[in-house]
């Protein structure tokens, strides 16, 4: 089982591909978000705005590229591994636990300096399982996986080592989002400190490459991980309370420091199967 665009049966994803992916990624999600920003400030009046087809860049931009390059087959393989489990399967728990284990630790911080979140699915707890599969469809981990860990994270893996693959797909990631820090409506992102948004998104990159690596390149993880984490701040809003968006941060970069430790900088998660360069 291959993962990617791999050598085996799919065309390289070279330095014009990354390029090309970035270009499309940003024109198709700022363009939209773009407008938007400038109805908000009154520039423009009576333009069609659509801001949530804006989040779809990177998975339309992956899906473009890679049919553009091997045909209907390409596209077919690159869906095809949302649903790949040729995996330890205890990797999904991990997906899943890991970022609740992360947001409910910030939680038990908020808690215990006196910030008691208001949870929003208090008297109707049925909203919990709803609004997971409303976050994974349409709340991010559809919207971007595709192209974030299905098509970039592979090429910049080979070029920088694992680690540095999975930082600088974090760190895209995160520009990547800069705009709905001045949408209004984008209310989890609007007049927020985007420095602390960066840091933690990076560092929930590199491990969501461990656990890519780990999973043989299977976007399911991924997606599931994406939607837990989503899933977790917005069920249990602890970006509330400073204490607790300073322990999240402290959890994050202590769950990363394991993780490289004890994985290793040079493969993260990689075994000779999985890693692309042994292929």
């Amino acid at each position: 089982m291959t993962h990617a665009i791999s050598k085996s049966d799919d065309k390289d994803v070279g330095s014009a591909g990354i390029v090309m992916f970035l270009v499309l990624t940003f024109a198709w999600s700022w363009g939209f978000w773009g407008s938007k920003i400038l109805l908000e400030m009154g520039v423009t009046e009576g333009v069609p705005v659509l801001p949530n087809l804006g989040a779809f860049g990177p998975t339309v931009a992956a899906f473009l590229l890679v049919a553009y390059a091997n045909g209907f087959a390409g596209a077919r393989r690159l869906a095809g591994r949302a649903i790949q489990l040729d995996y330890p399967k205890q990797w999904i728990l991990v997906a899943l636990l890991l970022p609740l284990a992360i947001v409910g630790g910030a939680l038990t911080v908020a808690i215990a300096t006196g910030t008691t979140p208001t949870f929003p699915w208090a008297d109707q707890p049925i909203v919990l399982l709803v609004a997971f599969g409303w976050i994974l469809v349409l709340g991010g981990p559809i919207q971007e996986e595709f192209g974030w860990r299905g098509y970039l994270l592979d090429p910049l893996q080979e070029r920088l080592t694992p680690l540095g693959g999975g930082l600088a797909v974090g760190l895209v990631w995160a520009v990547w989002h800069l705009p709905l820090f001045y949408i209004r409506s984008e209310t989890i992102y609007y007049d927020n400190p985007f420095l602390g948004f960066a840091v933690s998104i990076t560092l929930l990159s590199v491990l969501m490459t461990w656990v890519y690596n780990s999973t043989n390149g299977s976007l399911l993880p991924a997606l599931l991980m994406h939607t837990s984490w989503n899933w977790a701040q917005g069920m249990f809003p602890i970006l509330d309370s400073d204490p607790a968006s300073l322990a999240m941060v402290g959890l994050l970069v202590a769950a990363t420091l394991v993780v490289v430790v004890y994985s290793g900088p040079r493969r993260l998660g990689q075994t000779a199967r999985s890693d692309p360069r042994t292929r």
